[in-house]
């Protein structure tokens, strides 16, 4: 599978403008702010209906114009598949395959099966653990649309569970049986959505081991460590053990909703303990193991794009990175980079075909 081409209309900086990409590698190289990255963007869009890098969608129409068109051609398991996704300015945005929109955007998730690696991959380490379950999610979602959808169930009941407990603390009252709806409900998709976050950390941390240890020369031990309130009991139990708190709260504290993934170098966060190199080659091996895990469930290679990674790597990092895709285990790659000469020499050593961009 590859992207054949891509057509852009008043996305971000671009008023109009066209690329055909070589089927292995294909190179963005100009000053920042170019946009160079808003390409990127834009195939992510056609994969996941969304952008990686703004979550309001209406922020990525061009500036003083009213909608944007990403129009893309891709060529999979023999044949052309066109993926076109839109947004004009008061409506719904709207993908489409092969001129027919979907009626939801989860059904779309997987069929382009797409994996980026970017400095903005940092928040995971940075943010919140919200920002590391939607990497966990998005991985598996990729990968089984009935995950995906178990999950939006699941996210459903949490807010209307949450609505019911500022209605009771508004109203002064309280109902248990109406509250046991929603627990019974949260109790059966949350342990669905548990075992198999479970069960696909106990494959993945392996691949993601190996990954970091090629390119760092096994210099350093790091764990990807899986925290869940479940591990102490099944939902339902720990639901009713923590209502005194929600009710004071006044929202739903327990439950898969607040599973995290804990990055740590020698049993150490990483965030406190690790340096801005050691960060990087984590989040690296992080996105080359989700490239291997989905290219083992999904029998095909994802497209690979490198967001201007090679800044702060050292050349033996990068080499190793090289030796990779060198070895034809990666499919389709998209390469931006500040340093037009760096790419050319990076990509000429892979011995493989390639386009570079100058914008």
């Amino acid at each position: 599978m590859y992207l054949k081409k891509i057509s852009l209309f008043n996305y971000k900086n671009f008023s109009e403008a066209d690329f055909d990409f070589d089927h292995k590698i294909n190179c963005f190289v100009g000053k920042n702010g170019i946009g160079k990255t808003n390409v990127l963007d834009a195939i992510y869009h056609l994969s996941y209906g969304k952008s990686y890098f703004n979550p309001l969608a209406v922020q990525n129409i061009r500036h003083g114009e009213e909608f944007f068109v990403i129009d893309g051609e891709f060529h999979k398991q023999d044949r052309d598949e066109q993926i076109v996704c839109s947004l004009k300015k008061g409506q719904k945005k709207i993908l489409k395959r092969n001129g027919k929109p979907y009626e939801k955007f989860s059904d779309h998730i997987g069929f382009i099966p797409l994996v980026i690696i970017s400095p903005a991959d940092r928040d995971l380490i940075i943010e919140g653990s919200e920002t590391r379950r939607k990497f966990i999610d998005s991985v598996i979602s990729q990968l089984d649309s009935q995950y995906l959808q178990q999950l939006i169930q699941y996210q459903k009941v949490i807010a209307q569970r949450n609505a019911l407990l500022k209605y009771f603390a508004l109203n002064h009252v309280f109902e248990t049986d109406t509250l046991n709806i929603y627990n019974n409900q949260l109790d059966k998709a949350g342990h669905t959505i548990y075992e198999k976050r479970k069960a696909f950390l106990a494959e993945f941390i392996p691949i993601f081991n190996k990954h970091h240890q090629a390119i760092t020369g096994s210099e350093e031990t790091v764990q990807l460590v899986y925290e869940s309130q479940l591990h102490d009991g099944n939902l339902r139990d720990l639901l009713e053990q923590s209502i005194a708190k929600d009710r004071m709260l006044q929202y739903t504290s327990t439950g898969i909703h607040r599973d995290d993934l804990a990055f740590e170098i020698d049993h150490h966060s990483i965030r406190k303990f690790g340096s801005q190199g050691q960060q990087k080659s984590f989040l690296i091996a992080l996105k080359l193991a989700q490239f291997e895990f989905v290219k083992k469930q999904s029998g095909e290679n994802p497209i690979l794009l490198f967001d201007d990674i090679f800044d702060k790597l050292d050349e033996s990092r990068v080499g190793k990175i090289i030796e990779m895709v060198n070895n034809d285990s990666f499919g389709q790659l998209f390469i931006s980079d500040t340093h037009p000469q760096r790419t050319e020499d990076i990509v000429r050593s892979t011995h493989q075909s390639y386009r570079i961009f100058n914008l």
